[in-house]
């Protein structure tokens, strides 16, 4: 088990005037073979895309620290300890637990917890290799205008969310895993009556398809 770093938890005393800037949020699964990149195991195996997980991780949370934007939480499915996850650690990204049934209520979570200290937050999955200083900038600008901003992916999806406020309904009745997750999120945004910022579109790397934007990336 790793050390999860004690915070305020939400709804704590922290004030306007003590609250941070901005932060950003990394979310990831803790590496199990045969349990992450499952779509990807047909073309790799079990080991192989485990490993590609593991390589997408730690480029993900080297590319947030590397920013030096402000501070990066790196937000596990479990406590279970792993060389990967101290690796990341090591390098300075503190560590949390994501809490929550669904994607949905585990991000509306780290939102809020984010937002008791911070006034911004960034939060990024762990499978866009194309996330990078410019583009986190990019969202911490949009945040300026409007409470939230997405980061929309190739396969429907989204690959960031930047926000200044969180509901639940932001999240409600989304099919995580579909291509229609940033319609579904849009929808509930406009349901919300919140402005939004949308950012260019970025690959994710979760079919065979996807590999030869990562071997791109690696090979530069």
């Amino acid at each position: 088990m790793f050390a999860v770093c004690p915070l305020k938890p939400c709804g704590g005393t922290t004030t306007v005037a003590e609250r941070g800037e901005l932060l950003l949020i990394q979310f990831a699964r803790v590496p199990v073979s045969g349990r992450v990149k499952t779509r990807l195991i047909p073309a790799l195996g079990e080991e192989g895309a485990c490993q590609l997980h593991i390589d997408l991780m730690q480029h993900c949370c080297q590319r947030l620290l590397a920013a030096d934007l402000a501070p990066v939480e790196l937000w596990l499915d479990s406590e279970v300890e792993h060389p990967a996850v101290s690796t990341c650690r090591a390098q300075g990204a503190v560590l949390r637990c994501q809490h929550g049934a669904d994607l949905g209520q585990r991000m509306h979570h780290a939102l809020l917890d984010g937002l008791v200290r911070y006034r911004r937050v960034v939060l990024v999955g762990s499978d866009c290799p194309g996330i990078d200083k410019q583009y986190l900038r990019l969202a911490n600008h949009g945040l300026e205008g409007a409470p939230l901003c997405l980061g929309p992916a190739t396969d429907g999806g989204y690959v960031l969310i930047g926000a200044r406020r969180s509901d639940p309904g932001l999240f409600e009745g989304v099919a995580w895993g579909a291509d229609t997750v940033l319609a579904d999120t849009l929808a509930n945004v406009g349901r919300l009556g919140w402005d939004v910022e949308v950012l260019p579109e970025l690959a994710d790397i979760d079919r065979p398809d996807d590999l030869p934007v990562w071997q791109e990336i690696i090979a530069h």
